[in-house]
């Protein structure tokens, strides 16, 4: 005899009215779900699952372009590495901890920034960050204080940490900012977590942003000028044409470290350097040892590429 104490009781959904039909995405979505459950889905099949709906038209999946955007770069996330989103080490800015309280607002200010890498001597030895945060108290009531006691915790990543785990531990330990060392030890860039937070919803810009200058100008000569630090993939998507390779195995992102390779040292302003092909690489402007602006010769008639600056007057 059952016990009735035992007894489990189960009710079933009541049917949706005529009206209460489900979107035609969610339906397959659930379709797609309820075809897996026996055994249970896992991680790789869901995904699947995401990547089919994102593949459907926008008729059947129900999906629209803006939220089609987001779980694509969701998915794509997962591939993505720290040093994939990382800023460079040259790009960073931060200051010696012997900085006065005015030095380091001044240059909080220069640079819009409101966190602040704190090093010992070389940017090799971070001892942590600095808050404006906690510099505005300071300054509102005329508190005399040393840059360690306002120190903040940095975290220490690899550059091949996957983006994805970095975002929940920061998420997970509340800091915004972390340095990227390399194998040596060295600071190789750093990431925030507005870094990582753009690679799913786009570039994120507020009121302190300046307008972004074309990557590319192309001037009536048929030259090329360009900022160094344009990786070589978007330089090569730009223009449709492909540089020569100079040395194998040699790991190299932008086009100054590809110039700087051709050189084989830290070259000057106004050097030229020229490949086999006949394509030239003029430095035109410099930061200390890094390379800022160059000019190109590619012997290329006028107007065989789109440029960014064409691509923006054309939209306007």
């Amino acid at each position: 005899m059952n016990d009735p104490a035992l007894t489990v009781l189960t009710t079933s959904p009541e049917p949706l009215s005529k009206g209460e039909e489900p979107r035609k995405w969610w339906h397959a979505l659930w379709h797609h779900v309820c075809h897996f459950i026996n055994p249970p889905p896992d991680a790789q099949v869901l995904r699947e699952v995401v990547e089919e709906l994102i593949d459907e038209p926008l008729s059947e999946s129900g999906i629209s372009p803006a939220e089609r955007m987001l779980l694509a770069n969701i998915m794509a996330l997962r591939e993505r590495k720290v040093h994939d989103c990382m800023i460079q080490r040259a790009d960073i800015i931060g200051t010696d901890i012997e900085s006065t309280m005015a030095e380091i607002v001044a240059l909080m200010a220069t640079h819009a920034h409101s966190r602040i890498p704190i090093y010992r001597g070389t940017l090799d030895d971070v001892v942590g960050m600095v808050h404006m945060k906690d510099i505005m108290p300071c300054l509102a009531y005329d508190q005399t204080r040393a840059i360690a006691d306002l120190l903040r915790p940095v975290s220490f990543v690899a550059p091949s940490m996957q983006a994805s785990k970095l975002l929940l531990q920061m998420r997970q330990t509340r800091q915004h900012m972390a340095l990227v060392v390399d194998e040596f030890g060295g600071i190789d860039g750093m990431v925030t977590i507005e870094d990582l937070v753009e690679e799913i919803v786009g570039e994120i810009e507020d009121e302190h942003d300046a307008p972004a200058s074309p990557t590319i100008i192309t001037r009536t000569d048929g030259t090329l000028l360009v900022d160094a630090r344009l990786s070589i993939d978007d330089f090569e998507s730009q223009t449709h044409m492909r540089l020569p390779e100079l040395l194998e195995g040699e790991d190299i992102d932008t086009l100054g470290g590809y110039v700087a390779q051709m050189a084989g040292r830290v070259p000057t302003i106004g050097e030229s350097f020229r490949t086999p092909e006949g394509m030239s690489f003029e430095v035109l402007e410099m930061d200390q040892s890094r390379i800022k602006r160059l000019r190109i010769r590619t012997g290329r008639p006028t107007g065989s590429f789109t440029t960014l600056e064409k691509r923006s007057q054309a939209a306007s």
